[in-house]
């Protein structure tokens, strides 16, 4: 088994690639050790000294790492515990419980609104956060602000309040009038 690393623009996160799905659907977000309980993989990386995240995306894993470790002495035991798990066969979450990694569902007076900002979302910017090793995803319109969460390398990531501000905010706004503001939500 090959593992391909790329770069993320959070320079605390690393993209691993194990050249096979490793969600059938959805995302998982580990941002924590308790978080990660459920998954066998997850527990394994935060066994791993400096990892302080981990995120399960289509078809790559994203791992976070505290600022006090490099990456030189990070990676390889993250390489082998995610070669370790595909090998064994093990499931990637235990039990019954769905991959989460969807929008926040919503009725109300803003449906039809919200509808269109879960189409633009999923169309033009999880697919390109994706290549980053991250998701956003939706979790409240109010008076106009929209609220999103950002998962994987997108948590934490200096560039992200640009891509919120400058990146979709500006998006959002030009195809949908009643968006005036983005902002970040913690999980």
């Amino acid at each position: 088994m090959f593992i391909q690393t790329e770069s993320t623009p959070n320079p605390a996160t690393l993209k691993f690639l194990p050249g096979q799905a490793v969600m059938e659907t959805g995302t998982a977000d580990f941002p924590t050790m308790e978080a990660s309980q459920k998954s066998p993989l997850a527990r394994r990386l935060f066994e791993i000294s400096g990892v302080t995240g981990v995120f399960f995306g289509p078809d790559f894993i994203t791992v976070t790492k505290n600022e006090g470790n490099d990456w030189d002495h990070v990676k390889p035991p993250v390489l082998g515990a995610i070669m370790e798990h595909f090998i064994s066969g093990q499931k990637l979450i235990e039990g019954d419980e769905k991959a989460a990694g969807g929008h926040v569902e919503h009725e109300g007076p803003d449906s039809e609104i919200i509808d269109q900002i879960k189409d633009l979302l999923d169309t033009r910017v999880r697919p390109a956060v994706a290549q980053d090793g991250g998701d956003i995803t939706f979790h409240g319109f109010d008076r106009g602000i929209v609220y999103l969460h950002m998962q994987g390398a997108c948590a934490g990531c200096p560039s992200s309040t640009i891509t919120l501000k400058m990146g979709i905010e500006n998006l959002l706004r030009h195809y949908i009038p009643e968006v005036v503001e983005v902002r970040p939500v913690a999980a």
